[in-house]
C-alpha cells in the first residue's frame, strides 16, 4: 500500500501495519528545492518498509544530488528499502538506472506519469534486468529523445558482447545541461543529436579531423578521460548511396541548416557532387554553406535543379506534418529523407509517387550507429544486429511516440 507521508491517516497506517507491506512517499512537484537528506530523514523515521521518493526536474543536472545520495546509502543497513525517481522527461533515465540508485523496483507504464517508460521498451530496448550498478554509461542525448531507437541498437550491442554497459535517452535541457551531467556521471561515450551537435564542438578536449570539417559532432568519445568529438554521420549518410548512384557530377539539393545538413554536405561534396544548401532562412543557409564550402539556392529547390534530394530537417517527423516540398514537382533521381519516424514520410510518399527512388532515415540511423559502436568498444556490431533491433521497437514506423 502506497501512502503519501504527508496524508493525515499515514502514521496510523504504518502503525497498524508495522510497517510491512507500506510505502511512505513523498512527491514534490514545480521545481521544488529537494533536500533529499531532510525527506529521507522524515521517510525513514515513519517506519514503512519501502521509502518511496519522487521529485519533478527541470533538467539532468537536477538528478545528480538523487544518485549522489544513492551512492551514500545503504538501505539494506535497516531494511528499509527505498525507490528514489525524478519525474518528467528530464528524469526519464532514472528509472532505466534503478539499479545503480540501489531501488527497490522501478515504475513503469504507458502514459502514466511524464518520463515513465512503457514495460516492454524498459524490457526490450533497455536490457533494464540486466543492467548492474557499476555498470559503464552511455547515451543519446538531445531533445526531444524519447523516441530515440539509439537504445534498443546500443543496447543489443552491448548485449551481444556480454558488456557491462548500459545506454539511456538523456532529455537535455542545454549543452550546458548535458556535459555537467555527463561529466558528474563519468560517462564513457554518447550519440549527440539536435540540438547538440553544433554546440557540442566547444565542450570536447579534442575534435576528429571530420567532425572539425563538418562544424558538428554526433559522437562523443571518452579515451583516459578526454573527451573527443567525432562524426559519423558522414559516413552514415554514404553507406545507403553505396551501389545506387554514382554521386560524382551529380547535382544535390540539401534541405536544412543544421549539423545534420553540414554532414550530408560534407558527404556529398566529398563524394564530388555539386551541393546547394536550402532552407527557409536564407542567412542559416548562407552560413552554413560558406562553412563547408558550397553554394545556397532559393527554398524549395525547382524542378529539374537536382538529382539528388535530402531533408535534413525535421519536417515529416511530426503529427500532421507536410513534405517540406509540398506543391513542388519532385523529378531527379533519389531522395534521401533523414526522419526514420514515420518510416513512410510525406516527403517519401511524394517522391515514391513521382516516381524517384527513395531511401528512409533509418539507413543512415543504423550505419552511423554501427560505426559509433565500434569507436567506443572496438568491435563492429554483428552485420545486422542493429537492424532487427530496431525493427523489433514498436511504434517508430508509424510515427508513434512513447
Amino acid at each position: 500500500m502506497d501512502v503519501e507521508l504527508r496524508a493525515e491517516f499515514a502514521a496510523e497506517l504504518v502503525q497498524q501495519r508495522r510497517g510491512r507491506g507500506v510505502i511512505a512517499s513523498t512527491h514534490l512537484f514545480g521545481g521544488q528545492p529537494l533536500d533529499l537528506a531532510e525527506n529521507m530523514r522524515a521517510l525513514r523515521s515513519s517506519g514503512a518498509e519501502v521509502l518511496k521518493f519522487a521529485a519533478e526536474v527541470q533538467s539532468l543536472t537536477d538528478t545528480l544530488p538523487i544518485f549522489d545520495f544513492a551512492t551514500r546509502t545503504d538501505p539494506s543497513a535497516d531494511g528499509q528499502h527505498h525507490v528514489l525517481v525524478a519525474m518528467g522527461p528530464h528524469g526519464a533515465h532514472t528509472r532505466v538506472l534503478a539499479a545503480r540508485l540501489k531501488n527497490r523496483w522501478t515504475y513503469a507504464g504507458d502514459g502514466i506519469a511524464p518520463g515513465q517508460i512503457p514495460a516492454a521498451r524498459m524490457l526490450g530496448q533497455f536490457h533494464f534486468r540486466e543492467i548492474r550498478p557499476d555498470a559503464d554509461l552511455y547515451a543519446v542525448a538531445g531533445s526531444p529523445i524519447a523516441h530515440s531507437l539509439s537504445p534498443a541498437m546500443h543496447n543489443a550491442g552491448f548485449a551481444h558482447l556480454g558488456l557491462n554497459a548500459a545506454y539511456v535517452a538523456l532529455d537535455a535541457r542545454d549543452v550546458t545541461d548535458f556535459v555537467a551531467f555527463a561529466r558528474a556521471m563519468q560517462i564513457r561515450g554518447a550519440s549527440v543529436t539536435a540540438p547538440l551537435k553544433v554546440a557540442m564542438m566547444d565542450h570536447v578536449d579534442q575534435r576528429d579531423p571530420l567532425a572539425t570539417e563538418v562544424g558538428a559532432m554526433n559522437t562523443l568519445v571518452v579515451r583516459q578521460g578526454r573527451w573527443i568529438g567525432a562524426n559519423t554521420d558522414v559516413a552514415g549518410f554514404l553507406a545507403p548511396l553505396k551501389g545506387r548512384m554514382a554521386l560524382r557530377g551529380t547535382r544535390a539539393a540539401v534541405l536544412g541548416a543544421g549539423g545534420a545538413a553540414r554532414a550530408v554536405a560534407v558527404a556529398l561534396k566529398r563524394a564530388g557532387a555539386e551541393v546547394r544548401i536550402y532552407a527557409r532562412r536564407v542567412s542559416q543557409a548562407k552560413t552554413v554553406a560558406a562553412l563547408v564550402g558550397v553554394r545556397t539556392g532559393t527554398f524549395p529547390p525547382a524542378p529539374g535543379s537536382w538529382d539528388v534530394l535530402v531533408n535534413a530537417t525535421s519536417s515529416g517527423s511530426g503529427p500532421g506534418d507536410e513534405s517540406p516540398m509540398t506543391g513542388v514537382r519532385l523529378d531527379g533521381e533519389i531522395v534521401f529523407d533523414l526522419v526514420y519516424a514515420p518510416a513512410e514520410t510525406p516527403l517519401l510518399t511524394q517522391a515514391r509517387a513521382a516516381g524517384c527512388w527513395t531511401i528512409g532515415g533509418i539507413e543512415m540511423l543504423i550505419a552511423q550507429a554501427e560505426r559509433q559502436f565500434e569507436m567506443w568498444t572496438g568491435a563492429a556490431p554483428p552485420s545486422g544486429l542493429f537492424r532487427d533491433a530496431a525493427d523489433a521497437a514498436s511504434g517508430w514506423k508509424t510515427g508513434a511516440r512513447s
